[in-house]
C-alpha cells in the first residue's frame, strides 16, 4: 500500500495522533459523558421551571395601549355619499383595504421578548449544541474504525454504518431544534408587529400567548428528546461495542 501512495512520515505521525486523540474523547464520552449528561437531563426535566401547571405563569405582558378610535370623513350624509361610494366603484379604487396604524416608534420604547422564555431558551440551547458536537466526535470515531472493503465478514461493518447513521441522524434533529427556536422568534416578532399595527384586534394577543405556551411545552419536548438521545447512543454503543470496534473477527481473517 505505501508503494501504491506515499505519504510524509511527519504528517502520517501527526494524522496517527489525530486519530488517537478522537478515539480517547470518543471513548469517554460514551463510556462516561452520555451517562451522565443523560443523567443530568433527568434531573433537569424536573426542575420547576420545566413544570409549570399553570401556562398563564409564562405569559409575558404586551405594553401596547389601544389608542383611541379617530374617525376620519370627509363625506356628508345622504346623496353625496352614496355618489362617492359609485364613483370609488367605477375607478376601481373602492376595494376593501385596511390601512392599520402607521407605527414610527413604540411608546413604551423597545418590546420585550418573554423573558421567561428567552431564559429557558438560553439553558436548552448549550445543551443542543453539546449534543451536536459530542455526537460529531463519536461519529469521526466510528468511521476511522471502519476496515478496508472486502467481499464477506461484513456483518461487523454494517453494524459500524448502523450507528454512523444513528449519529448522523441525531445531529440532524438536533440542528432542527435550533432551527425551532429561530422560527419562534421570527414568528413572535411577526405577530408583535401587527399588534402594533392593529392594536384593536385582540385575537393578534391571544396568538402571541398561544406562540409563547406552544414554545414552552416544545422546549421541555427538546430535553426530554435530548436525554432520550443520549440513552439511545449510550445504550447502542455499549450493546455492539464489540462490533464497532473489532468489526471482523480474528478468525475469519486468519482464513484468507
Amino acid at each position: 500500500m505505501n508503494s501504491l501512495l506515499k505519504v510524509d512520515n511527519e504528517l502520517k505521525t501527526k494524522v496517527d495522533a489525530f486519530r488517537e486523540r478522537i478515539t480517547g474523547e470518543a471513548e469517554e464520552l460514551v463510556a462516561s459523558f452520555f451517562p451522565n449528561k443523560l443523567l443530568e437531563l433527568d434531573h433537569f426535566l424536573k426542575d420547576p421551571v420545566l413544570n409549570i401547571c399553570e401556562l398563564k405563569e409564562i405569559h409575558s405582558e404586551i405594553n401596547l395601549t389601544v389608542p383611541d378610535p379617530i374617525l376620519l370623513s370627509n363625506l356628508h350624509d345622504g346623496l353625496e355619499a352614496q355618489n362617492a361610494k359609485k364613483r370609488k366603484m367605477e375607478d376601481g379604487s373602492g376595494e376593501d383595504k385596511v390601512a392599520g396604524t402607521k407605527v414610527f416608534v413604540m411608546p413604551g420604547g423597545m418590546m420585550k421578548s418573554n423573558a421567561k422564555l428567552v431564559d429557558l431558551i438560553e439553558k436548552v440551547k448549550p445543551e443542543i449544541r453539546t449534543l451536536i458536537e459530542k455526537c460529531n466526535t463519536v461519529k469521526m470515531w466510528v468511521q476511522l474504525l471502519i476496515p478496508r472493503i472486502e467481499d464477506g465478514n461484513n456483518f461487523g461493518v454494517s453494524i459500524q454504518e448502523e450507528t454512523v447513521a444513528e449519529l448522523r441522524t441525531v445531529e440532524g434533529e438536533a440542528a432542527s431544534y435550533l432551527d425551532q427556536i429561530s422560527r419562534y422568534y421570527i414568528t413572535r416578532a411577526k405577530l408583535v408587529s401587527k399588534i402594533a399595527k392593529y392594536p384593536h384586534v385582540e385575537d393578534y394577543r391571544r396568538t402571541v400567548t398561544e406562540i409563547d405556551e406552544k414554545e414552552y411545552i416544545s422546549l421541555k419536548i427538546i430535553v426530554s428528546e435530548l436525554r432520550n438521545q443520549y440513552v439511545t447512543l449510550h445504550d447502542m454503543i455499549l450493546k455492539n461495542i464489540d462490533k464497532i470496534k473489532k468489526p471482523r473477527s480474528s478468525n475469519a481473517e486468519a482464513l484468507y
